[in-house]
């Protein structure tokens, strides 16, 4: 039986026998809307940081190499902190955990800005990973019980398209703020007093997030829906159960993992690239946010929305493993685009390859967890999309702190350009090979486990 930490309004538990398992779609798609903006609201706080670079770099003294561990701080205590959260989601009031991490990661942006020194940097950029670990766990649970199997690709989907929208968004909103603050100089706020404009810029953006958060306390979570995976599959609903179920199948869900830790490690050394394109093109900060994110939110969110109609039309055509091949279309697409436009003699032909390597970016990062979900028991779904961002978390995270280490210690800071071209094809490698054996025991899996995940 599943448990009912959050039940119908008058706070009964659902019965295993509850012949309505499934909210309207109107209250699963007004969840999934607000779940959304969410995201928009942490992605914008997540990737802000990488462009304001230089102007961090230039006032505390940092090489490339501080730079990529503190891109990476976010990413280090995201997914282990997720792993708690995995096991709260499955067992507590799912709107009111993500109501804290909002709040919680809106306050740790502005402390960002506040920081003095590269210590509280790091801490800071930490809290903003423990609180964004609360959200994608509850949200896929809470998706898992608004919409049937044959139907979440596109709610997965919608959601996921928040990730280009914020990443637009910053883009653009840094491209404004910077401008407008190198033109003015120092800017002064209420309470915080004159500050530099990159201080200014995360102080802006932190503050909306802490109100927002509020809104989650008062929403209604859907009704937990009642386990049906059979005893052979899995029998209980821990952290040890969930690991034990893993630890099962490793072969397949390294395989599988190994995709999306590839897109991870690409997407996050891509924090390098305002630098990049200033460094090696010219190109001022708020002149590559500006095309950025125009060209993000034009391809991002439209892409992700037609792979996870695909997906649904692909399963609902009898493709079982549809999303698994659109994770080998993504892969095939991202790797090579992620490489070769850091090799052009231009920013624009660079510029124009790496909007192809979005879409194939947006495809993994948009399917990668429709395709666990089909291959995850439901008693321990929290449990196991925890330990998923866990993975591709704590692996992309290797992506910047390659970054920085290849260029400080080997293609010198000059030519940071060669440190985030090699990314793609130094952790694209042991996935490539793996992938026959993955789509064979994928296939495998999801025949023994039929319909345990509906």
């Amino acid at each position: 039986m599943a448990e009912a930490a959050a039940g119908p309004a008058d706070g009964a538990e659902a019965p295993a026998t509850d012949t309505r398992p499934y909210p309207s779609a109107a209250a699963g798609w007004f969840l999934v809307v607000m779940l959304t903006l969410a995201y928009i609201f942490s992605f914008v706080d997540r990737y802000i940081l990488g462009l304001l670079i230089e102007p961090i770099k230039a006032e505390f003294d940092l090489s490339d190499r501080q730079i990529g561990w503190l891109l990476s701080a976010f990413t280090l205590v995201y997914g282990f902190v997720g792993i708690f959260m995995g096991w709260m989601i499955d067992r507590g009031k799912r709107v009111w955990i993500v109501s804290i991490g909002i709040a919680l990661w809106s306050a740790a942006t502005v402390a960002t800005g506040m920081a003095k020194n590269f210590g509280q940097l790091f801490a800071a950029r930490m809290g903003v990973g423990v609180g964004e670990a609360t959200l994608s766990p509850a949200t896929f649970s809470m998706i898992g019980d608004s919409f049937p199997t044959e139907k979440r690709g596109k709610p997965i989907a919608f959601y996921s398209s928040a990730l280009p929208i914020g990443a637009g968004i910053a883009s653009l909103l840094s491209a404004a703020i910077i401008a407008w603050s190198a033109s003015s100089g120092t800017q002064t706020l209420p309470l915080f007093g004159e500050l530099e404009p990159w201080r200014f810029t995360l102080i802006v953006v932190g503050l909306p997030g802490i109100f927002f958060a509020l809104f989650f306390l008062f929403m209604r979570e859907p009704v937990r829906r009642p386990a049906a995976a059979s005893a052979d599959v899995i029998s209980g609903t821990g952290f040890i159960d969930a690991l034990k179920y893993i630890w099962r199948n490793k072969v397949l869900y390294t395989g599988f993992l190994l995709i999306i830790c590839t897109m991870t490690a690409i997407a996050y050394s891509q924090g390098f690239l305002a630098p990049v394109f200033e460094r090696t093109w010219g190109w001022s900060p708020e002149k590559y946010a500006t095309i950025n994110g125009i060209a993000i939110l034009i391809i991002g969110p439209l892409n992700m929305l037609i792979m996870g109609s695909i997906s649904d039309w692909w399963t609902s055509k009898g493709v079982k493993d549809a999303s698994l091949r659109l994770l080998y279309i993504g892969f095939f697409i991202m790797v090579p685009t992620g490489a070769i436009p850091l090799f052009m003699p231009t920013a624009e032909l660079a510029f124009a390859i790496l909007c192809i390597n979005t879409v194939g970016i947006g495809i993994v990062s948009a399917i990668g967890v429709t395709s666990l979900l089909v291959i995850t028991p439901a008693q321990v779904r929290g449990q196991v999309v925890a330990i998923y961002y866990l993975a591709i978390s704590w692996f992309g995270s290797l992506g910047p702190i390659a970054v920085g280490e290849l260029s400080s210690g080997l293609f010198g800071e000059e030519n940071l350009r060669y440190a985030v071209a090699s990314v793609p094809i130094i952790f694209a490698v042991i996935p490539l090979i793996m992938m026959p054996l993955t789509k064979r025991l994928y296939r495998e899996q999801m025949v023994r486990l039929g319909d345990s995940t509906e």
